[in-house]
């Protein structure tokens, strides 16, 4: 591996774990609360959260990295990747952190927007890039619907 391929694993990994650490640190009792919540029927379990989180930031990580290493120009399509992992951050601490359906809810519907923007972009330079974000979109608009739901079920508590 020449030191270009490690300083791009190192920038798209450490990127993407770094915007999970973040998230991570407003989640800290999230089992507690989202335990305490009134949830829809097909909420899925505390448990199921982190194994999924964990599978598509590798995902996104190395979607970053086949971008990263096309030889193309990739400023855009990597500040819009660095856009939504900030707002993926910023989401855990509006919901889990601060307690607001508002402020959680607008913050999904803009992270959707960054998704379908920066995979759209992914695709058109690397078609695998851009299918690797698939699953973190359909995940993200479960998560839109499940964030809904609950804030609805729980207008006291969000």
């Amino acid at each position: 591996m020449g030191r270009s391929t490690i300083a791009g694993i190192a920038a798209t990994f450490g990127a993407t774990a770094l915007a999970a650490a973040i998230g991570s640190a407003a989640s800290i009792s999230a089992a507690e609360f989202y335990g305490q919540l009134a949830k829809p029927a097909w909420a899925p379990p505390a448990w199921v959260f982190g194994p999924v989180w964990t599978a598509l930031y590798i995902m996104m990580a190395a979607a970053a990295w086949l971008i990263w290493r096309s030889g193309q120009n990739v400023r855009v399509p990597m500040a819009l990747f660095l856009g939504q992992l900030a707002l993926n951050a910023l989401w855990s601490w509006a919901f889990f952190r601060w307690h607001s359906g508002p402020v959680s809810m607008l913050t999904i519907v803009a992270l959707w927007a960054g998704i379908v923007t920066t995979m759209i972009l992914f695709w058109r330079i690397h078609r695998p890039a851009g299918a690797l974000l698939l699953l973190y979109l359909a995940w993200v608009s479960f998560a839109s619907m499940l964030n809904a739901a609950i804030w609805r079920l729980n207008p006291n508590l969000l």
